[in-house]
């Protein structure tokens, strides 16, 4: 098994979320200056959608496709 460095695990903890490819509800909310609640509601009202997957009990937006989805609201 491959060791880290208490370095290397830093660096990829302060990934800019612009880089990210998902993020977490709570980063989300603060990227795209939406509501916690309404990000949930969104992944709840779209199950189909390509822009949230689930790992385990937490939800992570893709994205790319949320920014996607969002070029395409109107309202939220």
């Amino acid at each position: 098994m491959e060791e880290y460095s208490e370095r290397q695990v830093v660096e990829v903890e302060n990934v800019p979320a612009w880089r990210r490819y998902t993020l977490t509800i709570t980063e989300a909310a603060e990227y795209y200056h939406i509501g916690e609640s309404k990000l949930r509601d969104l992944v709840e009202r779209y199950p189909d959608s390509d822009f949230a997957i689930l790992n385990g009990n937490r939800v992570l937006i893709k994205r790319p496709m949320f920014e996607k989805f969002l070029e395409k609201a109107t309202t939220l």
